[in-house]
């Protein structure tokens, strides 16, 4: 369906070109909007993501790295440059220098089973990391922050239009050919309807999608789109095959359990609740790739007992290691790690608290104030994450520079200053007991302050921390785990819980993953959305009106004034902000911290 769409002369100042979205995620601003409407995307600069930890802390394995794909070497245009439109070159592959060992399967520990196996529906860290091997999107971004091609092996952008030219040949895993219906049906059928991050910010965004021939597809946009390129990658948007999923429910799809993709390895079977087995895809568009025969992605809750595997040689890689026991894998040298701020299903995560705003209980700011100042969040870091991250500081993580907002008025922890706010908002308590209610507004008179507390079974150690701490200024908190998908049933679409602990993955721009939690439309049956669902009409208008400016400095100001009314509403808690150390056997080379984190894998036998 077309929607309506102003005239090109009204479009024409305000959409913007991929030179001008170059300058932006290098971080710079242009010196003339007007000019950059010229430029064209030749190459992308490395964005602020270059700056997540990576570091390999065991000596590098000597064996030549397997082909990478490499940006192109031209430079972008400049903010004055008069260059035509122009498509980005495909990139070289490089051959190996040295033969890369061929074969085997490379066993990985994942802490939860998926439920179900389609990332497009979902932003799910379990579910991401199970599954993103077997899909792909248009645009990658690597290791340096820089965009390179994936389904798509060029683009052009003009006046704000963004135009993709796919790849010829590429085959979905049943032998199908993948074109641009895929593509338009992916974004117009589920990724702007189901997938959150996507759903927020893209969806109203896009006039429309056009398909002039099966390897062209064009994007639309209303008004200036700056961060597109940066939400095309697999875990932002994974292409589905319309040929499956077309005429049907994208959530309840057979395909969700039996996956048909693009991806480098393909789907074999799957055990809920013991293992996923995939296999090399022997027709995967990236020539060579992959090297392994195949991939097991085993559930091991415990993230101790993984690592234990892993020394034991059960597994041969695992997405995170426990503070304790991070000592112990970095002296032995049969393993290697590598620290980054990616997590399953996203990057720059904040554990976040949210509160069911609909449930009279939290309808006091006073009372989630002092939730949030009856909470040592230092100690979430040190007892939960053992110094691997840091306390948050406030919406917006501090890996997205231009968009977080320092020296924000963030009430601390003060649990004498908790108890004041509680006794005003009507919450009484009598020696150490639970409070009760005395003129709550829609609490009953006598009520106890108790509410229940979900989490992942993973994050348990969130919600046992929060119990303890409440319960020194007399709230009682009643703590219950769910797997993600029940979780996401009961907290999106029942809207059946009080508070709960969810990983909000901020991504590499506000626009990406922040506007969800906030934005009022994004209120609904969407997992991982806006969980507490807050209502400020103000601040849903300030992330459209960031969304569409092209100047980094203007867009800052922005998140700021958005990040100052937030923290005085607190309609969520920022606990920390976390980052993941991967461990896996220092024989294997290619792995990444990427959602392909097994595409060039080689493992030495």
């Amino acid at each position: 369906m077309t929607k309506h769409r102003p005239s090109p002369l009204k479009r024409f100042g305000a959409l913007v070109g991929a030179g001008l979205a170059t300058l932006l995620f290098a971080g710079l601003a242009p010196s003339s909007s007007a000019a950059a409407h010229k430029t064209v995307v030749k190459k992308v600069a490395p964005t602020k993501r270059a700056t997540a930890l990576r570091r390999t802390t065991t000596k590098p394995n000597t064996t030549a790295a397997p082909p990478t794909t490499a940006a192109p070497t031209t430079a972008p245009p400049t903010a004055a440059s008069t260059t035509a439109p122009a498509t980005t070159t495909p990139p070289v592959t490089a051959p190996p220098t040295t033969a890369v060992p061929r074969g085997g399967v490379l066993v990985a520990a994942i802490s939860s089973d998926p439920g179900q196996l389609n990332p497009a529906i979902t932003t799910s860290g379990a579910v991401h990391s199970a599954s993103e091997l077997m899909f792909n999107g248009l645009v990658e971004i690597d290791a340096k922050g820089r965009l390179v091609p994936e389904l798509a092996e060029s683009w052009t952008v003009n006046s704000g239009d963004y135009t993709f030219k796919l790849r010829r040949g590429v085959l979905w895993h049943d032998g199908q050919p993948f074109t641009s219906d895929d593509v338009k049906y992916t974004f117009e059928e589920v990724l702007t309807k189901l997938h959150a991050r996507t759903r927020a910010s893209v969806g109203d965004a896009i006039y429309k999608i056009e398909t002039p021939d099966p390897l062209t597809v064009v994007f639309r946009f209303f008004k200036p789109y700056s961060p597109f390129l940066q939400q095309l990658n697999v875990t932002e948007a994974p292409i589905l095959p319309a040929h499956i999923y077309r005429g049907t429910d994208p959530s309840t799809n057979p395909a969700n359990l039996k996956p048909i993709g693009t991806g480098p390895f393909k789907f074999e079977s799957y055990r809920p609740g013991a293992e996923l087995r995939l296999t090399a895809n022997k027709s995967y568009f990236k020539p060579g790739l992959p090297y392994l025969d195949g991939v097991v992605l085993r559930v091991i809750p415990d993230a101790s007992n993984q690592a234990i595997a892993l020394e034991a040689g059960e597994v041969d890689f695992i997405y995170g290691v426990n503070g304790p026991d991070l000592p112990r894998i970095q002296a032995n040298k049969s393993l290697a790690t590598l620290e980054t701020l990616n997590n399953p299903g996203g990057s720059n995560c904040i554990m976040t608290v949210s509160f069911n705003l609909d449930k009279p209980i939290f309808g006091d700011q006073r009372t989630r104030q002092a939730v949030l100042q009856s909470l040592d969040r230092k100690q979430f870091l040190d007892r939960i994450l053992f110094g691997q991250g840091k306390v948050a500081t406030g919406p917006i993580a501090s890996g997205i520079p231009f968009g977080y907002a320092k020296d924000l008025a963030m009430p601390g922890f003060d649990r004498a200053a908790a108890a004041r706010l509680l006794d005003d908002a009507g919450w009484k308590r009598t020696g150490s007991g639970t409070r009760t209610a005395d003129g709550v507004k829609g609490v009953a008179d006598g009520s106890a302050l108790r509410f229940r507390f979900l989490s992942f079974p993973t994050f348990a150690q969130y919600g046992q921390l929060i119990k303890s701490q409440l319960g020194e200024v007399g709230i009682d908190v009643q703590l219950e785990t769910l797997d993600p998908t029940p979780f996401a049933d009961r907290v999106f679409v029942r809207r059946d819980f009080d508070t709960n602990v969810i990983s909000y993955c901020n991504g590499t721009d506000p626009e990406i993953g922040v506007r969800r939690m906030y934005d009022l439309k994004q209120i609904g049956p969407i997992a991982f959305s806006n969980s507490s669902a807050y209502r400020n009409p103000l601040v849903s208008q300030q992330f459209e009106d960031a969304s569409t400016r092209d100047n980094l400095d203007t867009r800052a100001a922005i998140y700021r004034k958005i990040q100052e009314t937030l923290v005085s509403d607190l309609p969520y808690i920022w606990l920390v902000e976390t980052t993941g150390v991967r461990a896996f056997r220092s024989s294997c080379t290619g792995i990444t911290d990427a959602g392909h984190f097994a595409e060039a894998a080689s493992c030495k036998k």
